[in-house]
């Protein structure tokens, strides 16, 4: 499963893992969004005035911002209509395409947007960012084939006054879209339409949107990659909607010839690990395999103390039948003594504190040499960071040997910046240590190149289980096991476990800890040891 490897400066797309790269225009390849804006809150605002007027009911005015992005961005240009009138409760009807500009119908507000836009076109010109135009002639270099799907039906003239008309090799615009009664964005036809006529599959196509109902497409329609471009800062609402990855210009984006290595994208994007269930199996069925799992939120539901994530009886039975098959090891940021009596079972092994301190059948055990010349600081860190959130209601300060987490789920929303801002103020002077983030917590770890993916690999060097037939399951649900999901990405079978929007570079998804049960059963019953 494709996606875009992040170096320490920019994303870099994959001509081995994709054919084509469809751009939409307005905010990506043009800046033109700048002019239909101007244009969308001149037809609202003079629109409303007259309604007030007529019927009394006074409605706040076309928002340029807020307004913009969740009702007209992206979308063609009778659905924007639509879409704004009915968020401020008027219904007006639907008129004709042909309607005269001055007709209150919906077409006709249609048609006088269009006459502004014209006019602002007019007046000021084309302007192109040229990061964009840089990186379509650099993907065209590489072969990449190139189109530009858009909701407006001016695509054509804007694109020949910036002569950019012979950049693209297929234009699906509001034109083609009407003539092919197509319905726009969020519904994805316009991008499939795209793609068949580059004749790609959409699995193997990018698709670069700056509207959340172009990533909504982008999402519905399956396309290997969804890249959002975040210039009105919606980076939050790109990724609810779909993006696997946000930049905020394309100069942050590269093309290379290799594949990639980090596969990170959308959760929402990712098949379900129980529909691919069959083809996880078969793959497991050609070699050996070994279960890695992390506990809190993929064992157990996530809770409001640490202490109340009870493993249930039913959960250890299958994990107890799975360990019979394969060697199984817990990997979590618990303490290694927590959690080996939380799971209780002699057969797997433990993993604590993120894979610093190992331990299993036969004697097996590691302590993390380096790790162990910190202890005497982080034993200062630990009071310090007590002494600082002592009168924080709610924060729960939790020493691990080798770790130390200050969890703030049970801290009023108010308080949550002087929380992570006081730990940050104790790490100031303490380079040697990082802050890391999990669900609803911080965590101060020795600044070491050590985390739950190098700490399976070890285990897997250990157990003799490093091997080319070796294909190792990972679940788990935190950032810090993206570390494993990275480390592992293209020999093991990933599965974040997820029920919101956000990137990850696991290969499969579960939704809860229930689906996660199912999953592990459904492994112990289908796939021998």
């Amino acid at each position: 499963m494709p996606g875009l490897v992040s170096d320490a400066t920019r994303s870099v797309i994959s001509t081995a893992d994709f054919d084509a790269v469809l751009f939409d225009l307005d905010g990506v390849v043009t800046q033109t969004e700048k002019l239909h804006t101007v244009a969308w809150k001149r037809l609202f605002d003079e629109f409303l005035d007259r309604w007030a007027g007529k019927t009394g009911a006074a409605c706040s005015p076309f928002d340029a911002e807020s307004d913009y992005l969740e009702y007209v961005d992206g979308k063609q240009r009778y659905d924007g209509v639509r879409s704004f009138l009915a968020a401020r409760g008027i219904t007006l009807p639907e008129g004709d395409p042909d309607d005269d500009e001055t007709r209150e119908t919906v077409c006709g507000l249609g048609n006088r947007k269009n006459a502004a836009f014209l006019d602002c076109l007019g007046e000021t010109g084309v302007q192109v960012f040229d990061s964009t135009v840089e990186l379509v002639r650099t993907l065209r270099d590489r072969g990449l084939k190139i189109a530009v799907v858009s909701s407006s039906k001016n695509c054509k003239v804007v694109l020949e006054r910036a002569d950019l008309d012979r950049l693209f090799d297929v234009r699906m615009d509001g034109m083609e879209s009407a003539a092919r009664a197509l319905p726009g964005k969020p519904a994805p036809d316009t991008y499939l339409e795209a793609a068949r006529r580059l004749d790609v599959e959409p699995g193997r196509a990018v698709v670069v949107e700056d509207a959340i109902s172009g990533v909504e497409a982008g999402h519905r329609g399956g396309f290997g990659f969804v890249l959002g471009v975040a210039r009105r800062r919606n980076h939050a609402a790109l990724i609810a909607n779909g993006a696997d990855a946000v930049v905020t210009d394309l100069a942050e984006v590269g093309v290379s010839p290799t594949p990639e290595v980090s596969r990170v994208r959308n959760v929402v994007n990712l098949p379900s690990a129980l529909d691919r269930f069959d083809a996880i199996a078969d793959r497991l069925a050609l070699g050996r395999t070994a279960v890695f799992l992390d506990y809190d939120g993929t064992l157990t539901p996530i809770v409001s103390r640490p202490e109340l994530a009870r493993l249930a009886d039913d959960v250890r039975g299958t994990v107890a039948t799975l360990a019979a098959r394969y060697p199984v090891a817990l990997v979590s940021g618990r303490d290694r003594a927590d959690l080996q009596r939380m799971v209780g079972l002699d057969v797997c092994h433990y993993a604590g504190s993120h894979g610093f301190d190992i331990s299993g059948p036969g004697g097996l055990a590691m302590q993390h040499a380096d790790g162990l010349r910190f202890l005497p600081t982080l034993d200062a860190i630990e009071t310090s960071v007590r002494e600082a959130l002592a009168d924080v209601p709610g924060a729960l300060v939790e020493r691990k040997k080798f770790t130390l987490a200050a969890h703030f789920r049970n801290v009023a929303p108010a308080r949550l910046a002087a929380v992570e801002a006081r730990v940050d103020a104790l790490l100031v002077d303490l380079p040697t240590f990082r802050k890391t983030t999990g669900k609803m917590v911080f965590e101060i770890r020795p600044r070491l190149d050590w985390h739950k993916g190098k700490a399976v690999l070890w285990l897997l060097d250990a157990l003799d289980l490093d091997g080319p037939d070796m294909v190792p399951v990972f679940v788990g649900d935190d950032t810090t096991d993206e570390d494993a999901f990275t480390t592992l990405a293209g020999r093991a079978v990933t599965v974040v476990v997820a029920d919101s929007p956000r990137p990850s570079a696991a290969a499969y998804t579960l939704r809860d800890p229930g689906q996660v049960h199912t999953f592990l059963r459904r492994l112990a019953e289908t796939c021998g040891g």
